[in-house]
């Protein structure tokens, strides 16, 4: 019988005590800035793709969820591009070696972490796809670099921007 009068004044203490459990969808937690969530491409604040194509987040990935293709840009010839740009989140370990890799910071990784679906094959994000989510996402992008020493929030790191010395096309030799 005193088993279930402790019983009892246990659930009776602890029907006074706050609740620790999120409503999730209603409630969501708050998350640090270091935190690994989805991928996404970010942009110049001109508008700008930042990534330069040079498949150094691809050779850098221990999962091999990332596939570059690349070529020349017809306008800068000796200027690379990427024309294609796949991650397979379904093999994306969340290690951020590809975000250490890319030397111009064109990924980086946002606190999204809710997006599952039914469809195996939603979780292929494109290149257009990685570019919505930056967009959307870019302060907590930024926030990663930063926390991650990537980026400074200083008016010197935000002027600079990886540009091509000079035209191919417009040099004469």
């Amino acid at each position: 019988m005193t088993e279930i009068l402790k019983a009892h004044v246990l659930t009776f203490k602890h029907m006074f005590v706050k609740p620790v459990t999120l409503q999730y969808p209603h409630e969501k937690i708050s998350l640090p800035d270091t935190h690994r969530g989805a991928l996404c491409l970010l942009r110049y604040e001109d508008g700008v793709e930042r990534c330069v194509g040079c498949d150094l987040c691809e050779a850098a990935c221990p999962s091999k969820c990332i596939k570059v293709v690349s070529e020349e840009d017809k306008t800068m010839p000796l200027k690379r591009i990427a024309t294609e740009f796949y991650i397979d989140m379904t093999k994306c370990v969340f290690c951020g070696y590809c975000v250490e890799a890319c030397p111009v910071n064109a990924l980086a990784m946002t606190k999204m972490y809710d997006y599952s679906t039914d469809n195996k094959r939603d979780l292929i994000f494109d290149k257009d796809k990685l570019y919505a989510i930056g967009d959307q996402l870019m302060v907590d992008a930024k926030k990663y670099l930063v926390a991650h020493d990537q980026e400074k929030e200083d008016q010197a790191s935000l002027e600079y921007r990886y540009k091509f010395p000079f035209s191919v096309l417009s040099r004469k030799e």
